[in-house]
């Protein structure tokens, strides 16, 4: 582990208030947080709240209400915030003002079709044509140097170095004087004193801008790390509107808000003794810009329920019947899942499959799925619903009676437990895939286990 960088390190996490709260988003808040933990340090949480169009006061509540559930808590003394970009507007202003008069900025009136007129190539940025022009008004453009390269010493990917005759010069205000996301967010870094930018890999392009203004607005820029893009199992950017990327959704199915973290701090960073599921403390103990893979992360699902049934196996029982109930019909009788919790946790990977796992118990006869019914009822499976039903009629109701009575009905049949067990598993349950069958068949009881084997009978008979 790479020792604290300062005791006065201050990271921050600026999200737009336009949307659900995206995995990526949340993975980026975590580094951050981990690195003011680890350092003593703060951080900051802005809203870029500029973008009236678009921002609503949802979003932002469900941005502080999603950091809350990973942990990121604001009653923390490393929390600082929430901060509202619209509030800094006098401060953009005043930046606009002063690169103009420094003579890092000028006012530009050409329009798009101009500048192709101009260029005879509609792939090519702004030709520069106004910069000696002395324009008293018009949108306001940075100028950038037209020799050398600006050199961006990033903690990820180490040196990169952007020719400065490709970039532009860019706009950093409109024509009626407000500030673009790209000016207003580093006289935002330089009036809260960040000292570190840890960030999505999708800003790296951005970052040499910013790091020419900082130097013109006369502050020396912050330590620049941009962690690895996250994307699907084909390798593509994770997006909303072809992958689940909304953590309130993830919440939702059931996802425990330790594996999500867990799971997140793995994207792109690993602890060390090939370790995967480690506390919080652990994992800000040993987390180090360093060793931030520049990599592509993949967003494992098959993983993250992996792990997220885990953390469901080492709840205390007591928290897992209450971390459950909010998945079952309000209707059923808690005193029911109580006696099933300790079955379903041998078996849940998110806390939404447990309506499923349990509903049997419920209802007043079996959900009918018609794959479980055509895969487990083949021959013989009327005679052996038969047979286990007259074995079962006078056995001792414990789940250990009812294993060696229905493997001595297979032995009849010549099968094994396995086979014997699955029509009888969806005679009652209706699925093929449940709680352990012989617990889930004593809390059940002998009358509607019974009752459910002959419905079956009759079902196979008609």
């Amino acid at each position: 582990m790479s020792s604290p960088v300062s005791s006065k390190v201050r990271v921050r996490f600026a999200p737009s208030p336009t949307g659900m709260f995206h995995v990526g988003g949340a993975r980026s808040a975590l580094f951050n947080w981990a690195i003011a933990q680890q350092t003593g340090g703060t951080f900051v949480l802005r809203i870029e709240d500029t973008d009236a169009n678009r921002n609503r006061p949802e979003w932002t509540e469900g941005i502080i209400s999603a950091l809350a559930w990973i942990g990121v808590n604001s009653d923390s003394p490393h929390f600082e915030g929430p901060l509202m970009q619209s509030a800094q507007e006098a401060q953009h202003r005043a930046a606009v003002a002063g690169l103009l008069e420094a003579g890092h900025a000028y006012h530009c009136t050409c329009t798009r079709e101009e500048v192709i007129a101009r260029t005879g190539d509609s792939n090519r940025g702004y030709d520069g044509h106004c910069r000696d022009l002395a324009r008293p008004e018009g949108l306001v453009r940075f100028r950038t140097p037209d020799e050398g390269a600006t050199a961006v010493d990033d903690q990820v990917r180490g040196l990169v170095e952007f020719p400065n005759a490709a970039m532009e010069d860019f706009a950093v205000a409109r024509s009626d004087g407000s500030p673009l996301f790209i000016l207003a967010n580093v006289v935002d870094d330089i009036e809260m004193g960040i000292t570190h930018v840890l960030r999505g890999d999708e800003h790296l392009s951005n970052t040499p801008k910013q790091q020419l203004l900082w130097d013109a607005l006369g502050k020396t820029p912050p330590i620049w790390a941009h962690v690895p893009v996250i994307v699907n199992e084909k390798r593509q950017k994770l997006s909303k509107r072809r992958d689940k990327v909304a953590l309130e959704d993830y919440k939702a199915e059931g996802y425990l808000a330790d594996a999500m973290v867990n799971y997140l701090m793995l994207l792109g960073w690993a602890p060390s003794g090939d370790r995967e599921i480690l506390p919080w403390s652990d994992m800000v103990a040993e987390f180090a810009i360093a060793d931030i893979n520049s990599s592509p992360a993949f967003f494992d699902v098959k993983k993250l329920r992996a792990i997220n049934g885990e953390y469901i196996r080492a709840l205390p029982l007591e928290k897992f019947i209450a971390e459950g109930e909010a998945f079952l019909d309000p209707s059923w009788d808690r005193k029911v899942w109580a006696q099933l919790a300790e079955l379903a946790q041998t078996r849940a990977a998110v806390l939404s499959e447990i309506h499923n796992l349990v509903d049997f118990a419920f209802l007043d006869e079996p959900v009918f799925d018609e794959q479980s019914w055509t895969k487990a009822m083949k021959e013989p499976a009327a005679e052996l619903l038969a047979a286990t039903e007259e074995s079962y009629r006078e056995a001792p109701w414990t789940a250990e009676e009812l294993k060696n009575r229905l493997e001595a009905v297979g032995t009849e049949f010549g099968l094994k437990l396995g086979k014997a067990q699955a029509p009888v598993r969806v005679a009652v349950t209706g699925r093929t895939v449940g709680l352990p069958l012989f617990e889930s068949l004593e809390v059940l009881g002998r009358e509607r286990t019974l009752a459910r084997i002959a419905a079956a009978r009759a079902r196979l008979a008609s």
